[in-house]
């Protein structure tokens, strides 16, 4: 197997770090001493910390946009079968431990300006990933496909924050529920409506 890059070095070692202890907890000089390049490497490939926060975001937004396209692949023919196992993804990520919630919302956090650059980034990249699943719910069927992912969306950063705060009693499987007849319903109510045209 080839050795990684140092520029895939550092941000594997960031994305890690950033993830579970905050960006603003995580200092380049540990970044460096952990992902085992010099200092004049990091900055050859990185001109800041804002850099390597983008680029952690943007690795994120590659991570969201490739779960659409695994269950795209497993469900070719169902756009309504491939929201489920979206949503059973998610259900997964939640009960894996270290699971610390949303990237993108973590990095709003962090950076409650709303003209600082990673805010903008991080709001940028939620909002791509929830358009995506708008669009998909579209796809599906649904009347009000962008009013479905909004209400979808709702109920994820509900289950992330219930995750923090009950952690041992939080049950996933309750959301999982929840997400599901919401799918279910929104798909319902279009049938409905067709049926009546």
């Amino acid at each position: 197997m080839p050795r990684a890059t140092a520029k895939n070095r550092i941000l594997q070692v960031a994305s890690d770090l950033f993830y579970r202890e905050g960006i603003r907890a995580v200092g380049i000089d540990r970044i460096i001493l952990e992902s085992g390049v010099v200092k004049s490497s990091f900055y050859r490939n990185f001109a800041s910390k804002d850099d390597l926060v983008a680029a952690y975001l943007e690795y994120h937004e590659d991570l969201n946009a490739k779960d659409l396209e695994e269950v795209q692949l497993q469900h070719p023919n169902s756009s309504v079968m491939q929201l489920h196992a979206l949503i059973d993804r998610f259900v997964e990520k939640i009960k894996t431990p270290g699971y610390r919630g949303c990237p993108f919302v973590n990095t709003t956090v962090e950076f409650p300006d709303s003209a600082h650059q990673n805010h903008i980034r991080a709001v940028k990249g939620t909002e791509e990933n929830w358009n995506r699943i708008a669009r998909l719910a579209e796809e599906a069927g649904a009347a009000r496909p962008f009013e479905m992912a909004e209400l979808l969306r709702m109920l994820c950063n509900g289950a992330i924050m219930l995750s923090y705060m009950k952690k041992s009693d939080f049950n996933p499987d309750i959301f999982s529920r929840s997400a599901h007849t919401l799918v279910d319903s929104h798909l319902f109510s279009w049938t409905v409506t067709r049926k009546d045209d």
